[in-house]
């Protein structure tokens, strides 16, 4: 039976409180000192729930019929977690529901003391835009979201930064998750940052032949640039080119704009790599830190970020020794937090008032 892929991703990111004469007043609630609350109605005869924050287990306790709660501390800023009932895994459409790791999943987003640079009150904001667009490397129908900036003028020539997510996850992972919109338009609000759109498209993108993650870079090339280049008035030089990705997409950025110095000058790399992560993989594109004078003659910007928390340190410092004795200049940062948005969210808050600079 031939695949039918999806082409779109439905998913809620609203609080909701069941009817309690329908549903058992069911939701969620963040505290004041930073713990959640949680209250859900199981079918009859469960004995066990709880979330699971990747193998870290916070039990319910049964607090009537068939009801369970829990207050607890589970951490701060984008938290994905599996809820666990009676050892399945389960959605709960009372919780936030996001979509990575391949599958959609609830979250809850802990608000971070100090880290309210993704607020939406008293400024003006942007928008983003779904367009589909024809493949000619996949042979099929592809989606991208653009950003544009809250006072979007179509007849001005704006800067392009291309923004790849991670392993899993698709197109809108930096607008619903990475909360990419509410960032940018804070940074503009505050004059932190240059007037740029910004493309997000789908890094887990496959044909109908070659059922492989690894065709986006081809994509990008070949059909997603030229496609905003038609759509949107920018800007076609190399020094107005950006692209940027975490974890997956960090490395689609390395392959992509060290290959290709001609066509970016500005380069970050999320929670991520400059060499495959698990090796046997040709690293061609690494032949430009070779030659310091073309490296510093070709990007403006060549940014690197890991959280210092993150499942993939070691590979962050394996690329620092690989580039020791190069004579090539890069950003380097670290911030606390694993592989996850909440350093995602951290990055692109730091990279983006670095681009497109005079």
């Amino acid at each position: 039976m031939k695949k039918q892929w999806p082409l779109d991703t439905t998913v809620s990111f609203d609080p909701y409180f069941g009817e309690p004469s329908r549903d058992g007043d069911q939701g969620y609630e963040y505290l004041e000192d930073g713990r959640v609350h949680v209250r859900l109605k199981t079918a009859p005869g469960v004995n066990e729930v709880a979330i699971d924050q990747w193998g870290k287990l916070t039990p319910l306790e049964k607090v009537g019929e068939d009801m369970w709660e829990v207050t607890a501390d589970l951490g701060r800023g984008f938290l994905y977690f599996f809820l666990r009932v009676d050892g399945a895994d389960v959605i709960s459409p009372y919780l936030p529901i996001g979509y990575g790791a391949c599958r959609p999943m609830n979250f809850f987003d802990v608000p971070v003391p100090g880290e309210e640079w993704d607020g939406l009150e008293g400024i003006p904001h942007g928008a983003v835009t779904r367009h589909y667009y024809p493949s000619s490397v996949t042979g099929k129908t592809e989606i991208c979201l653009v950003y544009t900036p809250p006072a979007y003028d179509p007849a001005k020539k704006y800067p392009v930064l291309y923004l790849q997510h991670g392993y899993g996850e698709n197109e809108t992972g930096w607008v619903y998750q990475g909360h990419l919109g509410r960032i940018a338009d804070q940074l503009y609000a505050a004059g932190k940052m240059k007037d740029m759109i910004i493309v997000m498209g789908n890094g887990m993108t496959q044909s109908e032949q070659k059922q492989v993650f690894g065709l986006f870079p081809e994509v990008l090339l070949k059909d997603l640039i030229p496609f905003i280049e038609g759509k949107y008035n920018v800007l076609t030089d190399k020094w107005h080119r950006a692209m940027a990705g975490l974890s997956m997409g960090s490395y689609q950025t390395s392959v992509v704009t060290m290959t290709h110095p001609e066509m970016f000058s500005h380069v970050g790399v999320f929670s991520g790599f400059l060499q495959f992560t698990r090796g046997g993989v040709p690293e061609t594109h690494l032949g430009i830190l070779d030659d310091g004078k073309k490296f510093a003659e070709s990007y403006k910007v060549f940014y690197r970020a890991m959280g210092t928390e993150d499942q993939y340190f070691d590979s962050f410092i394996k690329d620092d020794e690989m580039l020791k004795g190069k004579d090539v200049t890069m950003i380097r940062r670290t911030f606390p937090g694993g592989h996850d948005w909440s350093v995602w969210r951290r990055c692109i808050h730091d990279f983006l008032p670095m681009l497109f600079q005079d």
